[in-house]
């Protein structure tokens, strides 16, 4: 299997194993659902954080007004009674005015949080170090571990209006936000190596060879945008560790330079003559006055 390193930019995204023998018509749109996918986990778990602290999400209509505005317009939470959390819940101030404010209890709170980091681990950028592939499964897994979670800690569920609910069940609406312009859609994805466009109509062996155990990094670009930027010749952690190896060599010519003090050669023991003049007799003889 060809052993892909995804990219979006300069940034690292995923490792994926493909076969030589794949259509890139197939292959563009199975990593841009991975992408996608991993971009989706993301957002789920930037809400549901904000869920774990600040309860359910308040109606559009009453989002950003203080209590007093809310009484004034005679609003209501309809959904605030229905979507408790399991074992009660403890206030806990939404500032931004999102949120209820019902949060749920710690030992809840903590349900949400831990399936939290163990999704994000799962399609974590670190993976690529790691040199674990991702797939679609576990992209998939890591959304079920959070939809379990929120059954869990929310039985009678949420609002349908709630960003948890709706990125759920694929109804999130992200026009005009910028989570919106990091998306590819499969039908725009465009793969790029080495500063080449892998076109739809070709095998991924017509580029890389029958090689399988072949490495090499692909870009993901959305069609019409144009070829991504090269990679560079060094690694920005190679370019790191040869600027540090520089500053040392740098600092260690300094102390040599500060060192450099040839004060040592009048000492007794420096004087290539000393043991002549002790063979003759006139090692300590002094010229001055007694």
């Amino acid at each position: 299997m060809v052993r892909l390193h995804v990219k979006r930019c300069d940034e690292s995204q995923f490792l994926l194993e493909a076969a030589c023998g794949v259509r890139l018509a197939e292959l563009a749109p199975l990593v841009a659902r991975i992408y996608n996918g991993r971009l989706k986990v993301q957002r789920l778990c930037a809400e549901m954080q904000e869920l774990a602290e600040h309860g359910v999400y308040l109606p559009l209509n009453m989002q950003g007004l203080t209590e007093e505005q809310i009484e004034e317009l005679k609003l209501k939470d309809e959904w605030a009674e229905k979507c408790v959390p399991s074992g009660g819940s403890v206030f806990k101030k939404d500032e931004i005015g999102r949120r209820n404010g019902h949060a749920p209890n710690e030992k809840m709170q903590q349900v949400i949080k831990k399936t939290i980091e163990e999704a994000k681990a799962l399609i974590s950028k670190k993976q690529v170090q790691a040199n674990v592939c991702v797939t679609m499964e576990m992209v998939k897994d890591a959304l079920d571990q959070l939809r379990g979670a929120v059954m869990i800690v929310y039985p009678m569920g949420l609002p349908p209006y709630d960003p948890v609910r709706m990125e759920l069940e694929d109804k999130e609406d992200l026009a005009g936000t910028h989570a919106g312009l990091e998306v590819i859609k499969e039908s725009e994805a465009q793969l790029w190596w080495a500063g080449k466009e892998l076109k739809e109509n070709k095998l991924l062996s017509d580029y890389v060879g029958k090689n399988e155990k072949t490495t090499i990094i692909v870009k993901i670009q959305k069609k019409g945008q144009g070829a991504p930027g090269r990679e560079p010749l060094i690694s920005h952690e190679e370019q790191k560790q040869m600027m540090l190896y520089y500053y040392k060599k740098q600092e260690e010519l300094k102390k040599l330079e500060e060192d450099d003090d040839d004060s040592f050669l009048n000492a007794e023991w420096a004087d290539s003559h000393a043991l002549k003049r002790q063979f003759h007799g006139v090692k300590d003889i002094k010229w001055g006055p007694r």
